[in-house]
């Protein structure tokens, strides 16, 4: 694993204006980032990434599979006793998931560890199946990076076929909250992957969903909603207005329901206490258990629920490197090892290794000069060579 510099595209902008990537620039800054990549080595992909996160993929499967009925684990994860039902249900009848997201913490000197599991509303997955695949071809063409250059990217190909799975013959409502430009742009790659599936597709913002007289969600011409991708996560549908009739309307969800439980950083303390000193695991623990004192006075400080890095809190000897402000830590907070990031000049390298339909098939690279990834952390590309 290098990070190579390299020249960029000099109509690499007019490239992702084109291809609707229109958050390639954030507040002014880079999002996009092509002055360098990672190089990673064929191995390095095949068993230091690939094949590490289907492990971990199947080891969140069978912690869902234990905690789903478990009324001291749903406790422990702080998920609302009213949902207990609506996700068990959505296990047991096997609910089909279509993505997600690994962060993991990988430096080519033992095994990848996990960091996080985003696993219901991951966004970034247009510019890791898309565009980065567009650089690699044309940095192939323009002879920026070498000739036998590859990328370990077939995500667009595994979203294809899981929506024909997914779909069957309902019409498709995807909804999240449309006036974010980022939500905007995952959702529309989506259902532009939907279609390609046979599926009919509408888009709406979350706030446009109704509820009938009957119970069933409609759209705003009054259709029913049978099935739904949203971008928007179970915790805050929990606790918003039309919470209490989610149990009631039949509208599927994707992800389904038995995802709030991955979705949650408790998942990290029941992962390493169900497969304790596995490889690719860090040691974590629940913030009021008393193993907690294992870690000693260095670890990371995680809320059970928080997004995008907020209220995260990285801890060396006793000293706080570095902290993130935010909304979330009301339901408490797990600590886990502290797992520091490589450091490539100056910059903090997390890996977002993609599962679709439980099928490890593609890596994204962000990378910041504060070795906590937030939402402005920037995407390079990478390359196999």
């Amino acid at each position: 694993m290098k990070r190579i510099e390299c020249s960029e595209r000099d109509d690499w902008r007019t490239t992702a204006e084109n291809a609707g990537f229109d958050f390639h620039t954030i507040d002014g800054e880079r999002y996009w980032d092509e002055r360098a990549y990672y190089a990673f080595t064929l191995d390095e992909i095949e068993r230091g990434i690939e094949a590490p996160t289907g492990e971990i993929d199947a080891m969140c499967l069978e912690l869902v599979g234990r905690a789903v009925d478990d009324e001291n684990d749903l406790r422990r994860l702080k998920i609302p006793e009213a949902f207990w039902d609506l996700i068990s249900e959505s296990w047991h009848r096997d609910q089909m998931s279509l993505y997600g997201r690994l962060d993991l913490k990988f430096d080519c000197n033992g095994p990848a560890k996990l960091l996080e599991y985003n696993a219901d509303t991951p966004t970034s997955i247009f510019e890791a199946a898309v565009f980065q695949w567009t650089w690699l071809e044309q940095a192939i063409e323009r002879n920026i990076i070498p000739k036998r250059a590859d990328q370990f990217n077939s995500i667009h190909e595994h979203l294809i076929e899981a929506w024909k799975k997914l779909g069957g013959s309902h019409p498709l409502h995807l909804t999240g909250m449309t006036e974010n430009v980022e939500d905007a742009g995952t959702l529309a790659y989506l259902a532009d992957t939907a279609a390609q599936a046979g599926l009919k597709t509408t888009l709406l913002d979350i706030e446009a969903i109704g509820l009938r007289d009957d119970g069933r969600f409609v759209d705003l011409d009054d259709r029913e909603i049978e099935v739904a991708f949203k971008l928007y996560p179970w915790e805050w549908m929990f606790h918003d207005a039309f919470g209490k009739d989610l149990a009631k309307a039949p509208t599927r969800w994707i992800e389904p329901p038995w995802k709030a439980i991955l979705s949650n950083k408790g998942i990290l303390p029941l992962l390493w206490e169900m497969f304790p000193n596995h490889p690719n695991l860090l040691p974590a623990y629940f913030e009021d258990d008393p193993q907690a004192a294992q870690l000693g006075t260095s670890f990371v400080r995680k809320p059970i629920y928080s997004r995008e890095g907020a209220n995260i809190e990285l801890v060396s000897a006793g000293t706080t490197l570095a902290a993130q402000e935010g909304p979330y830590g009301a339901e408490g907070f797990i600590r886990q090892a502290l797992a520091p990031l490589p450091n490539f000049s100056g910059q903090y390298a997390v890996l977002g290794s993609w599962l679709v339909d439980h099928t490890p098939c593609g890596l994204s690279v962000r990378e910041d000069e504060n070795p906590i990834t937030g939402n402005t952390s920037r995407f390079l590309p990478h390359a196999i060579l």
